[in-house]
């Protein structure tokens, strides 16, 4: 009972952030990891959210266009990996993607319902109630929240038993294919990770890890680990972060520095 209870509450918070983004429930590492910690199968959790958080890197909003539901796609197939259901997460990646487009259609018609709250928040300022705009807000935010909890509690009123059944029915080449697409996602997520540190400072850090990886024992926490004490020592010993780069050491302006990090230095 306490379980299906903090399923449903995560599962409201990460509507609620797919909107707010202010604690990154909805991010599928966390929603996943957390559903799974709540089914008791922590680890499951970790790896399907892990893997769906490559796919959605890719993943965001542009303008009007809406992209497909990271938060809707990251519970219900975090509860079908680690809940009574007991999918592989083979499984639960492939049914994520097809959840993400529905999760994508349900965003869109919340957003369409919330064009009548902005109206009356509105209306409210316009009487100069402070009171009423945070009640539509609330309320907006509630909206969102009920978007991802109500499909969850659907599935999970359902059982095991026909989700597994109609799991099963769906044609290998159809799991398959999404399977296979998935993939595909995943490699431009991590490509697009690697973009970002595409820098003659960070090359060495990244190749360093690999060979790390390959000629000893270690696991990824030691690995964490020594990344944080690396990026500790680097920030400490980089002139580009210690204000050594060119300028006064002493809180003057650096010639051709970064702003922050002089506003930050005279500290």
């Amino acid at each position: 009972m306490m379980s299906a209870f903090f399923v449903v509450l995560f599962a409201f918070l990460a509507g609620v952030e797919g909107i707010l983004d202010e604690f990154q429930f909805h991010q599928p590492i966390v929603a996943a990891s957390l559903i799974g910690l709540a089914n008791g199968h922590l680890m499951e959790g970790v790896v399907l959210g892990g893997t769906l958080q490559l796919i959605a890197l890719g993943w965001f909003n542009v303008g009007a266009a809406v992209a497909p539901d990271a938060a809707l796609a990251s519970v219900v197939s975090a509860y079908l990996v680690t809940g009574p259901a007991q999918v592989d997460v083979h499984t639960g990646i492939a049914v994520a993607i097809p959840l993400a487009v529905a999760g994508q259609v349900l965003t869109i018609f919340v957003r369409t319902l919330t064009v009548a709250l902005a109206h009356t928040a509105d209306r409210y300022a316009e009487k100069g109630s402070l009171r009423g705009v945070e009640f539509v807000h609330v309320a907006a935010l509630i909206i969102q929240g009920l978007r991802i909890a109500i499909p969850t509690m659907i599935v999970m009123a359902v059982g095991a038993g026909p989700v597994r059944d109609a799991l099963g029915a769906i044609p290998k080449v159809i799991t398959g294919g999404l399977g296979v697409a998935g993939g595909f996602i995943v490699v431009v997520g991590y490509g697009m990770v690697i973009s970002m540190m595409a820098t003659p400072q960070l090359w060495p850090f990244f190749f360093l890890g690999f060979a790390l990886s390959a000629v000893t024992q270690l696991n990824l926490i030691a690995m964490g680990i020594i990344g944080v004490v690396i990026a500790l020592l680097y920030l400490q010993l980089s002139p580009e972060f210690n204000g050594r780069g060119g300028g006064s050491s002493n809180g003057g302006s650096s010639n051709g520095g970064d702003p922050i990090d002089d506003i930050l230095n005279n500290y």
